[in-house]
């Protein structure tokens, strides 16, 4: 199966940006081509359209083979690199500490990709003493490469990233994950209180990708009831460049266990406050 016509011009904005700090554009502009060549890897090993084609870690938590290689391939590459950095992935957990972090999600929507489905993506975060300063998302079989650094800006594809600028509830498209953590009560809850708002619900099953939807401007909320930190930490870089508001993950444990998260257009932030009871801020962390 042929990967995705690349589109690189995004790549340019760390490595020309002179305002950058450098100790984090270098990271991110090394980090970039070894998530591609990761993607590139995940899109070899993706298989044929139809039933899943992965194990099972839990209810509807699949992982693959694909998970696993991609994993390994992007944790040695940043080692060779940068052997005093951390590294948290979310197959093999916590394998190194360090003064920046790197956060791997391998595969993000694995249901998705073991369906031989195109709506999946590495995703791959950078925190400093546990703050997001940067991103990378790549859907490879969509052709959407994310890039986001803290302070310099967020780009999709070489376009900047703005969330939505909608303020009626009526008109809203919101996504809210599905979590094996959530009962189905809870659940129904919550997509009760979008449809109360008015708003059209919808899931599409990969959480990075939903927030960077949300950073974008393509949907104008995402909420998951309990999320890892692998699921979003490169896209909080995104959200915060883009504009949008967050509920506090980290302040919330979201650090070390899954916890709630909510992105939202600015908009936006008052009535869903008032429809969820969950707290917004701005996206740009303490």
């Amino acid at each position: 199966m042929s990967e995705a016509p690349i589109n690189r011009q995004a790549e340019h904005h760390f490595v020309q940006d002179a305002e950058s700090p450098p100790f984090i554009a270098q990271r991110l502009a090394f980090a970039q081509p070894i998530v591609r060549d990761a993607a590139a890897l995940a899109m070899a090993l993706r298989p044929a359209p139809g039933g899943p084609a992965a194990s099972l870690k839990g209810r509807q938590d699949y992982v693959t083979e694909a998970d696993k290689a991609v994993e390994k391939l992007i944790s040695a590459r940043i080692k060779a690199l940068y052997p005093g950095d951390g590294f948290i992935g979310e197959e093999d957990g916590s394998q190194r500490e360090g003064h920046f972090t790197w956060v791997v999600d391998p595969i993000d929507g694995t249901s998705n990709f073991a369906r031989g489905r195109d709506r999946w993506c590495v995703s791959l975060g950078l925190l400093q003493q546990g703050r997001p300063v940067g991103g990378i998302i790549f859907a490879p079989a969509l052709d959407e490469f994310y890039l986001g650094q803290i302070g310099v800006g967020a780009w999709m594809n070489g376009r900047p990233l703005k969330a939505s600028p909608l303020t009626d509830g009526k008109s809203a498209m919101i996504e809210m994950g599905w979590s094996p953590f959530v009962t189905t009560e809870e659940y129904a809850r919550r997509m009760t209180q979008f449809l109360r708002l008015g708003a059209m619900p919808r899931s599409s099953g990969s959480g990075a990708l939903a927030a960077a939807d949300v950073a974008s401007g393509r949907l104008d909320a995402y909420l998951e009831i309990a999320i890892n930190l692998w699921d979003v930490a490169a896209a909080l870089i995104l959200l915060t460049e883009a504009g949008a508001v967050t509920s506090d993950f980290f302040g919330e444990g979201g650090a070390t266990r899954p916890t709630r998260f909510l992105a939202a257009a600015p908009g936006l932030a008052e009535a869903l406050q008032r429809a969820t009871d969950i707290p917004l801020k701005s996206a740009e962390p303490s």
